[in-house]
């Protein structure tokens, strides 16, 4: 009977660590951590560098808007399933495909990250497990992220890494690397100042950069190093989630 329950415990620890060798399951949990299906069905409101933003979502549907004024406009974005169009004045404005495009990319970037983890279960995201870590003594799993060029948007290239902790399922770090003009840019950010807004879960990150040219892979370990310089605060102020 002893032989049995170890084996039985045995099996258990052994299939428990496999399932959270799956990305997907890992992914999963911390968007179930951060607010799970209030994400679905939500207005979610707030302040990011003097601008308003607004995401709602109506299970598949979903608008995005960013508004902003200068001393003489106000201009206001939206992106939704059906596409973009901007008012200015609250009168629709002409803008070129090519601006259109720009534009819908920078709305969609903002609220990304705003709502991380909930993105990375958007059909053209793909995920690796690659493995375990641990910085300033807390143990996170490590997912890669690419996106699939169809689906994927301008920005398809990009390649990130969250870390996830083991123990809350929140993110911790996450780092990416982007293609710019002159080159590929790299960045790790930190979250800090957790909130929970009326059932969601919102972070503050800082933006870290290297001091040179680097492999996207080094950036854990410059981190731990303390050679990562800080470049900006990502702050989100005045959330609201209805």
């Amino acid at each position: 009977m002893t032989k049995l329950i170890l084996m039985l415990l045995a099996i258990t620890f052994v299939s428990c660590n496999t399932s959270l060798n799956d990305p997907q399951k890992i992914i999963d949990k911390a968007i179930a951590a951060a607010g799970g299906e209030k994400y679905l069905n939500s207005t979610i409101e707030f302040d990011f560098r003097k601008r308003h933003y607004v995401a709602q979502r109506d299970g598949g549907k979903f608008s995005y808007e960013r508004i902003f004024k200068d001393s003489v406009k106000t201009t206001h974005d939206f992106v939704t399933n059906d596409g973009f169009k901007r008012e200015i004045n609250n009168a629709l404005a002409e803008v070129a495909d090519t601006m259109k495009v720009k534009y819908t990319s920078s709305v969609n970037s903002v609220i990304y990250f705003a709502l991380l983890p909930y993105g990375l279960n958007d059909a053209a995201v793909q995920k690796k497990f690659l493995g375990e870590t641990t910085i300033d003594s807390v143990a996170y799993y490590k997912i890669e992220v690419t996106f699939a060029q169809e689906g994927g948007g301008e920005d398809h290239e990009d390649l990130f890494n969250y870390w996830i902790n083991k123990k809350d399922f929140t993110i911790g770090y996450m780092s990416y690397s982007y293609v710019e003009s002159d080159g590929v840019g790299l960045r790790l950010r930190k979250a800090y100042n957790p909130r929970i807004v009326n059932g969601i879960l919102f972070l503050d990150y800082i933006n870290l950069k290297p001091k040179g040219e680097t492999p996207f892979t080094s950036l854990e370990e410059l981190y731990k190093k303390g050679e990562l310089e800080e470049l900006s605060k990502i702050e989100l102020v005045n959330i609201q989630v209805k």
